[in-house]
């Protein structure tokens, strides 16, 4: 089902007609879909429920609506369920490493991790990436297109359809999923995912009730977007998003369990900022100075590094919230005790840096330093007055770096 322009409908050769992208409507837009098909508002309420907390795949297993409005919903409107083309799991920590298919055939990688409060996923925001910062892996193509608010949505919805999938299925066969069914397949599932069957086979979703307690006990709680894309280079998209992600009708997770990662489009940033949402927002930063910025990001040519941590401050001070700075630290580059101190010099006192230790890219050169010469320079950060803290090092055994499963597919 090749996409349109601008993939809010697809041309279904089939029927040769448009269909709706009915994932990518939040329930306003629903009402007015349904409105225009001679359908109540109430049934948008429905439809809505079915999608984005049953989960469900295909109309057909919308058993509340009638056969008539199943039918047409069938005939006009589609659901975005991407498609699990490879999944990994590491043997290390269980992290997994999903590649989805999307409608029109282009691939996007997510993540799901596993941490003391419960399960986080990672998503993307865009096919590829036009960004071309040094040490990712997810620009080398360049950007195809943005995701639409559905492929976003429908990333976390399959994950969590694996999830509760694992819990039903796996979990007596193998008593811990994420460990056991790791090293029996060397930390990939592709075997795996056939033994078990289809988890996204339209027949049967493994999905408890919603509110249940096995619901409850196994739902994603926190979602970041700081997978390929540019999120605010797919701002009204992102919007939608979190609008859908939020709703009490849907996934219903709090705006402030949502992290959104920005390699700093400074615009986007401040306006961002007078919406006044309760997302966390975090600058790529990963240079201490505008010279080394430039090298490692080409956006620093456009929007002048003190430009980018200004507009933070100021989303900071008009929400609220808290913003976190993410710096990779690679051996050798920005690491040194001058990097460490013109860092603490560029922030405030009191800003918070999240260091992440480089994520090895083998069309790149790029080395993480040491545990200890990161703690090293976590300290000499907090000795000047910023609160670092090293990211949790997740999934190293897999394709852990963004870019890296999906480019080592189209390399095929």
């Amino acid at each position: 089902m090749p996409a349109t322009t601008d993939f809010s409908t697809a041309y279904c050769t089939k029927h040769k007609i448009i269909m709706e992208d009915i994932s990518s409507k939040d329930i306003d837009e629903l009402k007015k879909y349904l409105g225009s098909l001679g359908e109540k508002p109430f049934r948008a309420n429905q439809i809505y429920k079915w999608l984005h907390q049953s989960l469900a795949t295909d109309f057909s297993q919308m058993t509340d609506l009638s056969k008539a409005l199943r039918e047409k919903l069938s005939n006009e409107a589609y659901i975005t369920v991407p498609e699990p083309v490879d999944i990994q799991i590491s043997r290390e920590d269980g992290t997994r490493k999903y590649l989805f298919r999307l409608p029109d055939d282009s691939l996007v990688e997510s993540v799901l991790m596993k941490y003391r409060f419960g399960w986080s996923v990672c998503i993307s925001s865009q096919v590829g990436c036009r960004m071309g910062c040094a040490f990712c892996a997810s620009g080398m193509d360049g950007l195809l297109r943005g995701l639409t608010p559905g492929e976003m949505l429908g990333q976390i919805e399959a994950i969590q359809r694996d999830v509760f999938s694992d819990t039903t299925d796996c979990a007596k066969k193998h008593e811990e999923h994420t460990t056991d069914c790791a090293e029996k397949h060397e930390g990939h599932t592709t075997d795996c995912a056939q033994e078990h069957g289809n988890r996204t086979d339209p027949k049967a979703p493994s999905v408890p009730k919603p509110d249940s307690e096995e619901y409850l006990r196994n739902r994603i709680s926190h979602v970041v977007v700081m997978g390929t894309g540019e999120p605010l280079d797919n701002y009204d998209n992102l919007l939608i998003f979190i609008r859908m992600l939020t709703d009490e009708n849907g996934l219903h997770i709090s705006q402030r369990n949502l992290t959104v990662s920005t390699c700093g489009i400074v615009p986007r940033i401040k306006e961002l900022a007078e919406k006044k949402l309760e997302i966390t927002l975090a600058l790529s930063l990963h240079a201490p100075t505008q010279e080394k910025r430039r090298e490692l990001m080409p956006v620093a040519n456009k929007y002048d590094i003190s430009e980018a941590v200004g507009a933070m401050k100021y989303y900071q001070d008009t929400t609220g919230r808290r913003v976190t700075f993410e710096y990779s630290l690679i051996k050798g580059v920005n690491d040194t005790d001058e990097d460490a101190e013109q860092l603490s010099s560029l922030l405030w006192r009191g800003a918070h840096i999240n260091l992440i230790p480089v994520n090895p890219v083998k069309e790149r050169t790029f080395a993480a330093p040491t545990r200890a010469a990161a703690i090293d320079f976590q300290r000499k950060l907090e000795k000047f007055g910023i609160n670092a803290t090293i990211r949790r090092e997740m999934g190293q055994d897999i394709d852990g770096a963004c870019g890296q499963l999906r480019r080592r597919h189209l390399e095929r």
